[in-house]
């Protein structure tokens, strides 16, 4: 709901990600969580809670409509990521959900840390009543003494966010069996699922695996993903963990999970402190060595003739394994214990399920840089998403327009449609921007046409070397060529315009097309409008590189067409 009265529940790329995941396995859980809330719900504060049964409303129209237009059932929603709760609105969402017959919706909160949620709920029966699941974030594997007291399920709701290579997978290994142990956390999710946004943004390849080059179809299965697996696997939500858990003598974890249908899963990860190490939080240090750790089966696990064995060795690329089945275990009549020879940085799960395997894939294309020329003319009739290829947005949101007063070369066109500043969860930008292109880049050259549809006060840009985005965005540096309605245009080295390189008249206004040119070569920069020179030789010392980009200056509707860019290198 990018305005109040506006519904569309075919936007961005979320309601294909959950049908696919659906199409893969059925059963999946989905959650919703919201991380920043469009601008109109907070009244002119940049706060959610302004209003309590607007944001519930708003909340509980995007279930409803996941079900009605995408047969999409969620099965919890949270209330705002790591930012304040209200208690209030927790159970105006409660009553809102059950008044549109959603009872089966869980609640999980506050997805920050375990106070004070916790306490809050020991000291209110209604709230303790209405919350399903304590989340916190980053949580070291530990909770606190309220969080348990509300006997609750415990979840880490957002864990991991560390560098996919295999001190990520090791943070991945030992937090997943940890977490439970020292926290009796029943769920752990990372964030993210796959790491499909440029890399020099923050948190870059901070996915269970890479697939961040759409223009080559490149990707790489990293070894996050067959970490996960050896869980994931081999249990499933329902199952139960034994209280036969805990850590191994000379350092590392055990845990053991059961469907209560005889079947038993036994994990075991001797991850060491170095090749563990998460993003957050610090990680005291431990130490991991050889040693044997023998396994008794008792009551009615005294009966399984065998386990199935699968191993990860992570570490030096000579010993290195992932996810590789081993010989099955078998126990001996009248055995009912085995003993392991265990050594640092390993991953074993025994199981008595017998269909786990190692999937395949297809041989990934090769690696690719950008286009160094690319184009789009934004001339897509019935586009399957809406928003165009390759262009990130950083800050608004810019989506495929079709012009039904422009039959001319203007009619499909990419626009900015946000037009005042969302509730925000990060300090985002007052100015709009969405980057694109190689970061490595330092010559290049930028041309667009842009249509502002402000009179007097809006203002559209092109960018080259621009440095940063996501939560740095505020602070991007970069050539910034910007032209205003009032008849001025003005170029900074960044996106808030402080840094003034030039500025003067031109002929321009609203609700006309204009081709911007800008050009930046070593130490220096120049702009055309439709093609003749308005500013030439402007020297640029920083950055020395960086994404192109576009946007506008403040939150308004402004449109863009035939995008071209061409890198000199």
């Amino acid at each position: 709901m990018h305005y109040a009265l506006d519904e569309n529940y075919f936007r961005g790329y979320e309601w294909w990600l959950m049908k696919e995941a659906k199409k893969r396995n059925p059963n999946i859980t989905l959650m919703g969580l919201p991380w920043s809330f469009p601008g109109w719900l907070g009244k002119g504060f940049n706060w959610p809670y302004v209003n309590l049964q607007l944001t519930a409303y708003y909340v509980v129209s995007w279930i409803v409509g996941a079900k009605y237009y995408h047969d999409l059932d969620i099965d919890y929603i949270g209330i705002w990521n790591e930012r304040t709760f209200d208690s209030d609105y927790i159970k105006v969402l409660r009553r809102m959900l059950n008044y549109q017959g959603l009872q089966q919706v869980k609640i999980i909160a506050s997805d920050n840390l375990w106070e004070p949620i916790a306490a809050s709920m020991l000291l209110d029966p209604e709230l303790l009543k209405v919350i399903d699941v304590i989340g916190a974030h980053y949580p070291g594997t530990h909770t606190v003494k309220d969080a348990r007291l509300t006997e609750k399920k415990l979840w880490s709701s957002e864990d991991f966010s560390t560098l996919n290579n295999d001190v990520g997978a090791g943070c991945w290994a030992r937090v997943l069996n940890q977490n439970y142990i020292n926290g009796y956390m029943t769920s752990t999710i990372a964030w993210n699922l796959v790491a499909s946004y440029y890399e020099q943004l923050p948190y870059g390849r901070c996915g269970l695996m890479t697939a961040q080059e759409p223009w080559s179809g490149h990707y790489v299965v990293e070894s996050p993903i067959w970490i996960s697996a050896h869980t994931t696997q081999f249990t499933q939500p329902g199952w139960y963990y034994l209280k036969t858990v805990g850590h191994l003598e000379k350092g590392g974890s055990y845990v053991a999970l059961t469907d209560g249908l005889g079947n038993l899963t036994i994990i075991i990860e001797t991850m060491s402190h170095k090749q563990s190490k998460c993003i957050r939080p610090f990680l005291p240090y431990f130490n991991v060595s050889r040693q044997y750790a023998t396994f008794i089966l008792k009551g009615s696990f005294s009966e399984i003739p065998g386990l199935q064995v699968w191993y990860t060795k992570l570490g030096k690329p000579s010993e290195r394994f992932l996810f590789k089945q081993l010989d099955s275990l078998w126990l001996p009549d009248g055995s009912d214990s085995f003993t392991l020879e265990l050594q640092a940085d390993e991953l074993f799960t025994l199981t008595t399920l017998t269909a786990g395997t190692k999937g395949s894939y297809p041989v990934p294309p090769r690696s690719q840089p950008f286009p160094r020329i690319y184009k789009d003319d934004f001339n897509v009739d019935y586009p399957f998403f809406t928003e165009a290829p390759n262009f990130a947005d950083q800050t608004g949101v810019f989506e495929y327009f079709t012009n039904m007063e422009d039959p001319g070369e203007h009619r499909f066109t990419l626009r900015q449609v946000l037009n005042q500043r969302p509730i925000t969860w990060a300090a985002d930008a007052y100015n709009t921007i969405s980057v694109i292109g190689d970061y490595k880049w330092s010559n290049v050259t930028i041309k667009c046409d842009v249509y502002i549809e402000t009179p007097q006060t809006g203002g559209v840009f092109i960018a080259g070397r621009v440095n940063k985005g996501g939560i740095l965005i505020r602070s991007a540096r970069g050539v910034f060529f910007w032209i205003f309605a009032n008849g001025t245009y003005r170029v900074t080295g960044d996106l808030a315009g402080w840094m003034i390189y030039a500025l003067g008249q031109a002929d321009i206004r609203a609700k006309k097309w204009y081709t911007l040119t800008l050009t930046i070569k070593g130490h220096f920069s120049s702009g055309m409008l439709n093609g003749k020179p308005l500013w030439t030789n402007v020297p640029v010392n920083f950055p020395k590189n960086g994404w192109a980009a576009i946007g506008t200056h403040f939150f308004e509707f402004a449109q863009f067409d035939n995008f071209y860019v061409e890198a000199m290198g």
